[in-house]
């Protein structure tokens, strides 16, 4: 399916790895001039080089913490005037909230929501002005089905998304859409790290944590990044201009709920 998105720009943080590498992977084989941004230089090295391979587009990289203002500007500096976003960060390892510090929590917010809102503000006057722009930020399930050991990404992910409800109504006129997708249990390092905190703080083996939360899934499975990456691809893509504001679930049938 042609998406209508080639020769476009994207910027793809989180995209050396899991979901943010999936879906580099997919916007750059719909033609989209792809630059990934993360923290670590050599696997991001590395996730360009095999990125190009693949597509047999060159991929553009920079090291960048979505985090600090220093990141946001080497981001936008390696790509300016994205036609395509994808924030995409890391949440925190499982825990009691009495034990996290207001500076724990300031962490989780730079992280997964004033990081996101800083690049929107810098990136979306100038796609209102192309009339062109996709912004799509990778949050988690947690928004929806929150998780009492995930609390500090329950509640700075749900901060993003109240946000973001209320700007897309104002963008879309200018063919400017912002769209979240939440995703479940993916097989991705992050739920591997997640898991095997959650082994270190229940003594159980990493092993069958694991089993029970594939088991526990209605699907049966984890799902993969791939998924994501094309559902992204597509949400960012010319067919997708009409959808704006949403949080697209994507847990393989987990969230109990109709609505």
């Amino acid at each position: 399916m042609d998406l209508g998105i080639a020769g476009r720009t994207a910027l793809v943080f989180g995209g050396s790895k899991g979901m943010g590498r999936a879906c580099a992977l997919h916007l750059a084989r719909a033609g989209v001039q792809v630059c990934i941004a993360a923290r670590t230089e050599a696997t991001l090295a590395q996730a360009a080089a095999e990125l190009g391979a693949a597509t047999s587009a060159p991929v553009r990289w920079v090291v960048a913490d979505i985090t600090t203002q220093a990141g946001r500007d080497a981001a936008l500096a390696a790509c300016p005037d994205p036609d395509i976003l994808v924030n995409n960060a890391d949440g925190r390892p499982p825990g009691d909230f009495r034990d996290w510090s207001p500076a724990d929590w300031h962490a989780a917010l730079d992280a997964m929501m004033i990081g996101p809102i800083e690049m929107i503000r810098r990136t979306v006057d100038p796609m209102i002005a192309r009339r062109f722009g996709r912004i799509v930020n990778i949050v988690a399930r947690s928004v929806k089905s929150p998780q009492a050991e995930l609390g500090l990404s329950n509640g700075a992910r749900s901060g993003l998304v109240g946000f973001v409800s209320g700007l897309s109504r104002q963008t879309v006129r200018h063919n400017v859409t912002i769209n979240n997708l939440l995703p479940g249990a993916f097989a991705t390092d992050a739920q591997r790290h997640h898991v095997r905190k959650m082994a270190e703080q229940s003594g159980q083996p990493f092993a069958s944590i694991w089993q029970e939360r594939e088991a526990a899934t209605p699907a049966a499975r984890f799902g993969e990044p791939d998924e994501i990456g094309a559902l992204c691809a597509f949400v960012a893509s010319q067919y997708a201009g009409y959808m704006t504001g949403q949080s697209l679930l994507v847990d393989g049938g987990s969230y109990p709920g109709t609505f």
